[in-house]
């Protein structure tokens, strides 16, 4: 199914946002807010991993349903996750664009990389592990 994709700061990723290596970050990072009839509509409960594929690859992630997203529209906190499948693109304003994204949305079995995996995926450097 396709998806309008947001991305933006949650409370939980600012906690630990000093601490990018953490488990608590990664499990907030790799988590897509989905609307609870999308989730219905896929066959996803809580917690499920799902793939996402935007305009530059594909991120397995867990799903999680919340009653602030609309349907047909997914929210994924700033990070190594969202920014896995997101143009680094500025069309000259230095900021990419993390609101306007479609992706596709399917259930998978795989499980989420960690955060060092999705950083040696991409060619760069793991994060202290």
């Amino acid at each position: 199914m396709k998806f309008l994709m947001i991305t933006g700061r949650t409370v939980n990723q600012g906690v630990t946002v000093e601490n990018k290596t953490s488990p608590e970050y990664a499990a907030e990072t790799s988590t897509c807010f989905m609307h609870e009839f999308d989730m219905m509509e896929l066959g996803l409960d809580d917690g499920d991993a799902i793939r996402v594929t935007g305009p530059c690859g594909d991120v397995v992630m867990r799903v999680s349903a919340s009653v602030e997203v609309e349907m047909g529209t997914v929210f994924v906190p700033y990070g190594p996750y969202a920014n896995h499948i997101l143009s680094a693109g500025t069309r000259s304003t230095g900021m990419p664009d993390f609101k306007s994204h479609m992706v596709e949305i399917e259930p998978t079995d795989e499980a989420p990389k960690l955060v060092h995996e999705l950083m040696e995926d991409l060619g760069g450097l793991a994060y202290d592990r």
